[in-house]
């Protein structure tokens, strides 16, 4: 059963765990149980995606219960009238505040993307980011006898794929368990010291004007156990 966050005639948004597919992919084709067919289930009638979450990443992830409100939604989101919040932890220390201005290349996946156009001009991706606590923690990683953690806020000011991984490792700041985009050597450090392997990004917050009411809401996602267990080693900065 998923947590459901919010409910109503329209919508329906839940904190959805990380390794779930939104929906199934050529990604995965051999997945069956996925988000959406099981929170039909759960709830007895069909549900429409408006946006999605990366596979390992958990939080927010918000529904229509039609397929107007889900145009009317995605309209919302195309138009960048949605605010969200992620958060992450990282390697390295991050202090203050900053944006992330870098323009980037659409990331294509062999499997799911083979139809799409290759050699796209890169694409403008802004991300603002606040570090909020850190850590060091006595695992030997490389050359260094400690490593070093940051928990942060993300906010996306746009959409691209997979932009916050990316935009962080550009800073030299992956997020702890990306695969892909992230320090293999940190993440096995990481997972060694804290004895848990996922990806630590969560979609916190969702703000969004309410396609029928026209009011503004906000739809949050708590941190679960694994994350409260890590945190509460860190540090405010």
């Amino acid at each position: 059963m998923f947590e459901i966050l919010y409910q109503d005639d329209a919508l329906i948004a839940i904190n959805k765990p990380s390794g779930w597919l939104v929906h199934r992919s050529w990604l995965d084709k051999h997945e069956t149980t996925v988000v959406m067919q099981t929170l039909r289930d759960q709830i007895g009638q069909h549900v429409f995606p408006i946006h999605r979450l990366d596979r390992p990443t958990s939080g927010v992830l918000l529904f229509a219960l039609s397929s107007e409100t889900a145009r009317l939604m995605s309209q919302q989101f195309a138009t960048k009238q949605i605010e969200k919040t992620y958060h992450a932890i990282v390697r390295g220390y991050v202090e203050g505040e900053a944006i992330i201005d870098y323009p980037l290349v659409e990331e294509l996946d062999k499997i799911a993307d083979k139809f799409s156009t290759p050699n796209k001009p890169a694409q403008d991706a802004i991300t603002f980011y606040r570090g909020i606590s850190k850590i060091e923690v006595p695992i030997k990683v490389g050359k260094f006898d400690t490593a070093r953690f940051s928990f942060v806020e993300l906010k996306p000011q746009t959409g691209r794929k997979h932009q916050l991984r990316r935009h962080m490792k550009h800073i030299f700041h992956p997020i702890l368990g990306d695969s892909k985009h992230g320090d293999l050597h940190q993440n096995r450090a990481f997972t060694a010291y804290f004895g848990i392997k996922r990806l630590m990004l969560h979609a916190s917050s969702l703000n969004i004007i309410h396609p029928l009411t026209l009011c503004p809401i906000t739809i949050k996602a708590d941190l679960d156990d694994n994350w409260q267990s890590i945190l509460n080693n860190f540090e405010l900065i």
